[in-house]
């Protein structure tokens, strides 16, 4: 299926740049609002080996975060959509973008088109008591739920049991439980939970676990040397998409989101230029 993105952004040259890079990868750009006096920046500073990465954000101002609910039609954006994907990172832009997005998910619930959300916490953009007040009533009823462990413990308090991310201790059943509690909480039918483990900057284990119907499903450990770890999340998030789309099982989707972020990390810039088949 096609994927659209929305977004608001302002009419200048530099987002005609970044709007055409979009619509160079097959994108549908046609949903993007016009408008506003800036695109958002962020600087990555790749970190390598013993040195983690570093990131800055320049976003204050920007078109989105001062987009208001009327710029977004979404009984028009969302007609014959399959699927509405959006993460924490859109919500904590500002104080108007949660009401933009209740908006999405009212029209989304309407139209009986299925919901996912990646919770995507950043402590840059705000704070742990703001993020919970503000996504626990986004992601009530959805239909699928992406997290890490750290996601889910900073925003909802639901934490992983035996597990320390510093030192890579992943305890398995620690994480089924935390899906679980996910979805029982929450109304939600699916979770989905990446586990990374680092080595070092450069080096890390990536799996997942798929929850569904009760039931976790793990995907195979792949040891990544990094090249970009950029849009490694969305990647796993547009891998899970596509598989829950083409009607697989759940064995085959969490192998193919997680094998689909696996080959990202690999690539430079945060496209994942990997085909289907690879």
């Amino acid at each position: 299926g096609d994927s659209h993105f929305v977004t608001k952004v302002p009419d200048n040259d530099i987002a005609r740049c970044a709007v055409a890079t979009l619509r160079k990868y097959g994108v549908d750009t046609g949903g993007i609002v016009w408008g506003g006096e800036r695109i958002g920046v962020f600087y990555v500073e790749k970190g390598a080996s013993q040195r983690p990465s570093k990131v800055i954000y320049d976003r204050k101002h920007t078109a989105i975060a001062e987009a208001k609910p009327e710029d977004f039609n979404w009984d028009k954006l969302l007609d014959g959509a399959d699927f509405f994907h959006f993460t924490g990172i859109t919500a904590a832009l500002s104080d108007n973008m949660p009401i933009i997005l209740e908006d999405a998910i009212k029209t989304a619930k309407r139209k009986k088109v299925a919901i996912s959300c990646d919770l995507n916490y950043r402590k840059n953009l705000w704070s742990e008591r703001k993020a919970r007040a503000v996504m626990e009533k986004l992601i009530n009823g959805i239909d699928l739920l992406i997290a890490n462990e750290e996601d889910s413990e900073k925003v909802l308090g639901i934490k992983a049991e035996n597990t320390n991310v510093e030192t890579g201790t992943l305890h398995y059943p620690s994480y089924v439980n935390v899906a679980q509690q996910l979805c029982e909480k929450y109304s939600i039918k699916q979770a989905a939970i990446s586990l990374r483990r680092s080595i070092s900057a450069s080096d890390n284990e990536w799996s997942a676990m798929f929850y569904d119907n009760h039931q976790a499903y793990f995907s195979q450990k792949y040891n990544i040397h990094i090249v970009d770890r950029v849009g490694g999340g969305d990647s796993f998030a547009a891998g899970l998409i596509y598989g829950i789309g083409m009607n697989w099982d759940a064995q085959r989707i969490i192998e193919f989101a997680s094998a689909a972020s696996c080959l990202k990390q690999t690539m430079e810039m945060d496209f994942n230029l990997a085909t289907v088949e690879e």
